[in-house]
């Protein structure tokens, strides 16, 4: 078994609590229209490693982690791996590290991989089937059935939310929001991420067309009070 790496970030700080290595993987089956990573979609051979290999890998720097660091599995959409996931993350049990999981809850093909998982960043699209299916390309109910299973487990949440001009960079859209994520337990932190366009260029260079063309940088100010809006 062997699973496919884009890239590893040995002292990450903002993906998951404390000082992480993270791991980005390949693959991802949304087609978000701000994605800024269109590189990862595909499965292909960049690097791969074995569950042992990566392990190893990753225990080089257990004495930075510290009491609340670890590793982070992102993507593209690390649950498109699952089965290396979830044997990777055994491994990494018995080696006693924290695990933080960024995903968008979709290509789940076994919910065990959440026995293993300390924290969940996840990744919120949009919250009504029109909306979803527009900015990812994919129905719903993926999603849903991903954030019962969590619930089910009772896994600790970080949420997060892109915010992009014209699409839900507005009051109105930030309550149904909040209305929408109150009633999830377990959320230590919601975060509204500032849509950029820093990965324009990777568009042109791989030949695929990008939806979002025409629109500017979210302004990050802005995206700071609407936060507020959602956190209160």
């Amino acid at each position: 078994m062997v699973g496919y790496i884009n890239k590893i970030e040995s002292m990450g700080l903002v993906d998951g609590p404390g000082i992480r290595t993270v791991i980005f993987m390949q693959g991802c089956n949304l087609r978000c229209i701000f994605c800024h990573n269109p590189e990862s979609w595909n499965k292909n051979i960049n690097e791969k490693y074995t569950p042992i290999e990566l392990v190893n890998k990753i225990k080089r720097f257990k004495p930075y982690y510290g009491r609340d660091g670890g590793v982070t599995f992102s993507g593209g959409e690390p649950l498109v791996q699952t089965e290396f996931l979830i044997e990777t993350c055994k491994l990494l049990k018995e080696e006693g590290i924290n695990i933080c999981l960024d995903t968008a809850g979709v290509g789940c093909t076994n919910y065990e991989i959440l026995d293993y998982v300390d924290l969940i960043i996840l990744d919120i699209k949009h919250i009504t089937k029109e909306g979803y299916k527009y900015i990812t390309g994919l129905e719903l109910d993926e999603f849903n059935t991903f954030l019962s299973e969590v619930i089910k487990r009772n896994k600790k949440l970080w949420l997060r939310q892109v915010i992009v001009p014209g699409i839900n960079d507005n009051i109105e859209y930030i309550n149904k929001l909040k209305e929408y994520t109150k009633v999830i337990p377990n959320v230590l932190k919601k975060e509204l991420l500032p849509y950029h366009t820093m990965g324009v260029s990777k568009y042109k260079g791989l030949n695929i067309p990008y939806r979002l063309l025409n629109v500017d940088s979210m302004d990050k100010l802005k995206c700071e009070e609407l936060e507020k809006i959602w956190n209160n």
